[in-house]
């Protein structure tokens, strides 16, 4: 995580102006009427592991829970990303450095617990947006735990954090297993990069690409104890800390999904803006 003296200020100077644009649109991003609950339970020294649910738009999820941290508690949020980062380069390179962007291998994670630093991660990784028909916000986590085993080593507090809404955005319209899905697994593989998994088929309003008006909405869980117990082994603790984040983590998600079936305001039809669903107290 090291940068020449050149590119650390370039990248604090594009860190700056992140921040400040992000403060300034505030006005803005109250005005689509975000669902957000939650941020008054975050630990206040920053000192926490945020674990989040990806969906097939791919790029609200990370930007919206940093931005949301952020202006709750002035924190910048340290994503940790596919190893696909270190191929980035140049400009888009800075830019992702400035947001707090690293590659998430255990070695790189651990060392921003040791600074205290707050971290986000999405265990289902790429395939956690590779949705195929009904498989909207389904967690694709494949038995990974490591995300528990940094935050039990450094005593880090686990935050569930779900988004519903982004899985709308586009459908796709072919299956698992199918036809389709198991002929485009070399192609994937060379595409998106994820292993064993096809192309999905997707569509967006209607029959076109265009993304469907959705309404985003965003809930920060309730504080996960990672302590290990003193007469539980390390590898049941382990076990025990995934299951309850992933656990905790689909409950926020049927949630959400449940109040937005109610919404007025889920698509973002204009006329209905005054009436849309607010959080306990918003």
């Amino acid at each position: 995580m090291q940068l020449s003296a050149d590119r650390a200020d370039r990248v604090d100077a594009i860190q700056k102006m992140i921040f400040t644009l992000a403060d300034a649109i505030a006005p803005v991003v109250d005005l689509s009427r975000v669902y957000v609950d939650g941020l008054d339970g975050l630990p206040r020294d920053g000192r926490f592991l945020l674990v989040g649910n990806h969906t097939v738009s791919g790029w609200v999820e990370v930007v919206s829970i940093p931005y949301f941290v952020h202006r709750e508690l002035g924190t910048r949020v340290r994503g940790l990303a596919t190893r696909q980062l270190a191929d980035v380069t140049g400009l888009a390179r800075d830019v992702l450095d400035a947001a707090g962007a690293v590659v998430g291998d255990p070695e790189t994670a651990a060392e921003l617990m040791r600074r205290n630093e707050t971290v986000l991660v999405f265990p289902g990784g790429g395939r956690d947006m590779l949705k195929f028909k009904d498989e909207e916000y389904q967690l694709f986590w494949e038995g990974r735990s490591g995300f528990a085993r940094l935050a039990i080593a450094h005593d880090y507090p686990i935050i569930p954090v779900g988004l519903v809404g982004g899985d709308d955005v586009y459908h796709s319209i072919v299956e698992r297993d199918g036809t389709w899905e198991r002929m485009t697994r070399g192609l994937g593989r060379r595409l998106h990069g994820v292993t064993g998994v096809g192309i999905p088929l997707t569509r967006g309003l209607g029959p076109t690409p265009i993304p469907r008006p959705q309404r985003m909405y965003l809930r920060f869980g309730t504080p996960i104890e990672t302590r290990r117990p003193t007469h539980v082994e390390t590898p049941d603790w382990e076990a025990t800390v995934k299951e309850r984040t992933q656990t905790a983590l689909e409950a926020i998600l049927r949630d959400l999904q449940e109040k937005r079936s109610t919404d007025p305001f889920r698509h973002l039809n204009p006329l209905a803006w005054g009436k849309a669903t607010r959080p306990s107290g918003g």
